[in-house]
């Protein structure tokens, strides 16, 4: 690893690795591992599904991606989720980095087409960890309840080999698929997702959901768990 890479070690503003919760939470996880790759393995599971993944929640503000609050909120999307297990790697000493990529979900709710007015995820998220001399993905975005009830199976990291997202679900339908990728950072690009955002389904269309987050606090939006597949 180069100087550069360094970065992949340190805590942000929001990958804050160093915060107490964050760290007590990392060595808690992996109680009594010693190889980092078993290590990885135990906090992709712990982001997976200890953190319930939840589309309508707020995203604009570098604090909506603050590890630390991501954990105590439990509940989040999938850049949330990827900021949070970034932050235990690299509480962990695990060199950890954010990756982004646009995906066409090809099995989300009728809702949340109708919400984005696209089935395209852009700047979807997932991590990167440094383990035995290369970069692994690792995608903790749907928890293993959820993907039971829209007929995937849940989402493995062995640490070995990229975890990204299967094509197709158990009856063989189209599942996801990915679009571009949009590289990999050391931190969370806020301004840069909510750029993109604006570009894929209409600045006002983001300017609205920002909007009702402030009008509506700490009430979700909707509840995501209990909304029927759409298949398109």
């Amino acid at each position: 690893m180069d100087q550069e890479d360094l970065l992949y070690f340190k805590p942000t503003e929001i990958i804050d690795s160093n915060h107490p919760r964050i760290r007590a939470h990392a060595m808690e996880k992996i109680a009594g591992i010693s190889d980092p790759v078993e290590q990885a393995v135990q906090l992709y599971l712990a982001v997976r599904d200890g953190i319930r993944y939840d589309p309508y929640s707020p995203f604009h503000l570098p604090e909506h991606y603050q590890a630390s609050r991501v954990l105590e909120r439990g509940r989040s999307f999938c850049v949330p989720k990827v900021s949070l297990l970034c932050a235990l790697g690299r509480a962990c000493g695990i060199p950890s980095r954010v990756g982004f990529a646009t995906v066409k979900n090809h099995l989300a709710t009728k809702q949340l087409i109708d919400f984005l007015g696209s089935n395209v995820f852009v700047y979807h998220g997932f991590v990167e960890f440094y383990l035995e001399g290369k970069w692994v993905k690792a995608t903790p975005a749907f928890n293993k309840e959820l993907c039971e009830k829209h007929n995937v199976p849940p989402l493995e990291f062995n640490g070995r080999e990229d975890s990204l997202f299967h094509p197709f679900n158990l009856e063989n339908k189209k599942y996801m698929e990915y679009v571009e990728y949009h590289g990999t950072y050391a931190d969370i690009p806020v301004e840069a997702i909510v750029a993109a955002w604006e570009e894929a389904y209409g600045e006002e269309r983001v300017r609205e959901w920002i909007k009702m987050f402030a009008q509506r606090e700490t009430v979700p939006l909707a509840d995501f768990e209990s909304e029927e597949v759409w298949e398109g």
